[in-house]
C-alpha cells in the first residue's frame, strides 16, 4: 500500500522529471529560456482544481505562472511559494548522464535544474495540488509563482511582474530558494535557512583600444591585451574583509575550536585562515560571506583573428555586502584597476543592494514547527545566501521573504554547492518527499 509521503514524493520526482525534459536553458539572451513549456506543464498539473491560474508573458515565450487560493478570511496574511523555471546551460560533455534526461538512478533524479531550483518549484506545485485535494482551505491567499528569467536576473521575470502585475504576485510571505542544509551536530542538529542574501552588482567593463591589422602587432594599442591585464588585476584584488551579525551567528554555530572561531572573526587573520583551509569549497564560501567579490566571467567584442580590436567587453559579476552601495563598488574598481581604470568605461548590468528579512515572524514559527516533525530538537539558523534569487524583489516590494527546503540529512554542504550550475546536477527523493512535506506543513501551519 502506497502511502501518502511516497505518493507526495513520486508526483514530485515525475513533475521534476518532466521540467528538467523542457530544457528552459537561459543564457541571457531574451530569446532563450522559453519557459512557455514548463509554465504549461505546471498549468496542466494544477488545472482542474478550483485554482485561479493566470499566464504573463514579459516577452515572446518568457511565460510566469501564477496560481492563486484565495483565503477565506478577508486581510489575513498571504503566502507566496516562489520558484523558478527556468535554468542554466550545461556543458554535455562534462556530464556523467544526459543533463536534460532527468533520469531516475539509485534513488536520485539527474539533470540541470534538479538543484536549482525545478526540485523546489516541483515539490512546491505537488504540495499545492495535494492541499487542494485534501480540502485544505487557507485564512490568507495562497499563491503559487512559477517564474521566469531568475537565472539572469529576473528581467522577464520577477522584475517584470513587479513592474507591471504586482498585485498578481503580492504577498506577506514568500518562501523560495534555497535553504534546508543540515549541519550542527548530533545534540544541537541545525537547518540552514536564507534569510539574508548578498547584493548583486554586475558590471561592464569596456577598454578601449584602436582597431588596426593583425599583420603589424608592434607598439600597437590592442584592446584585448589590455582586457587581459584588467582581467589579471581583478583576479588579484583582496578586498578587506567585514562582517556582519549573521557571520558572526554562523561562526559561533561551527562545529571548531574556540581558537579557529576567534581567526575566523579577527580582519587581519581571517584571509590566511581561508587560504590554508583545506576544504576549497567550504574556504570559497566563507569567503564569499565575508568579503566583496568580483568574478571576471564573460570577454565579449568585435573580434577576428586578423583584426586587432578597438574595443572589449569585460562582463564581471560583483556580490556585494550588506550597506554597500554603487559608489563603493566604483570604488572598489578604481582600486582595483589602479591606472588602467583611466581605460576603462564601467556600465551597470544589474544592480540590486543586499536584502534582508526579520526572523521574528509567524512564518519563521511556522517553519521551525515544520521542521520539528521529522527532525525533532532540530533549529533552524539564519543565514546569508552569497548568490541572488527573487527574494530581493519580493523584500522591495515589502515581504518577508525566505529561502528555505528540507533535505536529507546525508546530502552533503559542499557537494551540493558543487552541483550549483556544476556538472552531474542531481537531488535524491528522500529530500524531495521532505522538502513537499515541509510546503505542506508549512501552508497548514500559518494558513490553517
Amino acid at each position: 500500500m502506497v502511502t501518502m509521503a511516497e505518493d507526495l514524493t513520486g508526483a514530485s520526482i515525475e513533475l521534476l522529471q518532466a521540467l528538467i525534459r523542457n530544457r528552459c536553458v537561459n543564457d541571457g539572451t531574451p530569446g532563450s529560456g522559453q519557459e512557455h513549456r514548463n509554465a504549461s506543464d505546471l498549468a496542466t498539473f494544477l488545472e482542474g482544481r478550483g485554482l485561479d491560474l493566470a499566464r504573463y508573458e514579459a516577452a515572446p515565450g518568457r511565460t510566469t505562472l501564477v496560481a492563486r487560493m484565495d483565503g477565506r478570511v478577508p486581510g489575513a496574511p498571504s503566502l507566496c511559494l516562489m520558484g523558478h523555471t527556468d535554468v542554466v546551460p550545461a556543458e554535455d560533455p562534462g556530464w556523467t548522464r544526459d543533463p536534460f534526461g532527468g533520469e531516475l538512478v539509485d534513488g536520485e533524479v539527474w539533470g540541470r535544474g534538479a538543484i536549482d531550483m525545478l526540485n523546489l518549484t516541483a515539490s512546491m506545485a505537488v504540495a499545492l495540488r495535494h492541499l487542494v485535494d485534501s480540502g485544505f482551505r487557507p485564512r490568507g491567499d495562497l499563491i503559487f509563482l512559477a517564474v521566469a528569467d531568475e537565472e539572469s536576473g529576473s528581467a522577464y521575470g520577477a522584475q517584470w511582474m513587479a513592474d507591471h502585475h504586482p498585485d498578481a504576485i503580492r504577498a506577506d510571505y514568500v518562501l523560495t530558494e534555497n535553504g534546508g542544509l543540515h549541519s550542527g551536530t548530533p545534540e544541537a542538529p541545525v537547518i540552514g535557512v536564507n534569510v539574508a542574501e548578498k547584493g548583486v552588482s554586475w558590471r561592464r567593463l569596456r577598454v578601449a583600444g584602436t582597431p588596426g591589422h593583425g599583420s603589424r602587432p608592434w607598439r600597437s594599442d590592442n584592446a584585448l591585451v589590455k582586457a587581459a591585464a584588467v582581467v589579471s588585476r581583478l583576479n588579484d584584488y583582496r578586498p578587506r574583509p567585514r562582517f556582519h551579525e549573521l557571520w558572526r551567528d554562523q561562526v559561533d554555530r561551527l562545529p571548531i575550536r574556540d581558537e579557529q572561531k576567534a581567526a575566523l572573526l579577527d580582519e587581519d587573520r581571517i584571509d590566511d585562515v581561508l587560504a590554508a583551509m583545506p576544504d576549497a569549497s567550504a574556504a570559497s564560501y566563507f569567503h564569499a560571506c565575508t568579503h566583496t567579490t568580483f568574478s571576471p566571467n564573460a570577454l565579449r567584442g568585435p573580434m577576428k583573428t586578423n583584426v586587432i580590436p578597438g574595443a572589449v567587453d569585460v562582463e564581471v559579476d560583483v556580490r556585494t555586502l550588506p550597506g554597500e552601495t554603487s559608489d563603493d563598488v566604483i570604488a572598489h574598481l578604481r582600486a582595483a584597476l589602479g591606472d588602467l581604470a583611466s581605460a576603462v568605461e564601467i556600465e551597470d548590468i544589474i544592480v540590486s543592494p543586499a536584502s534582508t528579512s526579520r526572523i521574528n515572524t509567524p512564518l519563521w514559527d511556522s517553519l521551525q514547527r515544520a521542521v520539528g516533525k521529522p527532525f525533532p530538537g532540530a533549529s533552524l539558523r539564519p543565514q546569508l545566501l552569497v548568490g541572488f534569487t527573487d527574494a530581493r524583489i519580493y523584500r522591495a516590494m515589502g515581504a518577508i521573504a525566505y529561502g528555505a527546503g528540507l533535505f536529507s540529512p546525508s546530502l552533503d554542504a559542499g557537494e551540493y554547492g558543487r552541483r550549483f550550475h556544476g556538472n552531474d546536477e542531481r537531488i535524491d527523493s528522500e529530500s524531495l518527499g521532505l522538502t513537499t512535506q515541509l510546503w505542506v506543513d508549512v501552508c497548514r501551519d500559518l494558513l490553517g
